[in-house]
């Protein structure tokens, strides 16, 4: 069963949609997975400089970030780091990135991979892998 849901920043969360909606459809997305009680995360190679924006501070349970343990994706052993600090085995975290290596290297560490390509065929995705609605 999975319990968390992973997301990338540039290119995943911050993605503005095909819909012109208000916020982020991923944004959107994390806000309502963590009301039906699933963890969240940030998974990001940024540099040890960069910090979310405030406004995940309260959706988010973990923020890793490369420059801050010194480890990257699609290294196997960022992916097992981010379950460990939810609480989680990898098997229980969906982790979504708009690189398929990143993708795949989440897989390699036993997370449930999705690429991400547009924000409706992974809110799709989504929906189905933690039976949530998803999409207003």
């Amino acid at each position: 069963m999975l319990k968390a849901l992973v997301l990338d920043y540039g290119g995943v969360l911050t993605d503005p949609g095909e819909d012109n909606p208000t916020e982020p459809p991923l944004l959107t997305a994390l806000r309502t997975v963590k009301r039906h009680g699933l963890k969240t995360a940030l998974l990001s190679n940024a540099d040890g400089w960069w910090q979310p924006p405030r406004e995940l501070k309260s959706v988010l349970d973990v923020a890793v970030i490369s420059g801050e343990v010194g480890l990257a994706k699609p290294d196997t052993e960022i992916y097992l780091l981010t379950a460990r600090k939810l609480g989680l085995e990898p098997r229980e975290c969906v982790f979504v990135d708009d690189l398929a290596v990143n993708v795949r290297g989440a897989a390699e560490a036993g997370m449930v991979g999705v690429h991400h390509r547009s924000t409706r065929s992974t809110l799709e995705e989504l929906e189905v892998l933690l039976a949530i609605a998803l999409r207003v």
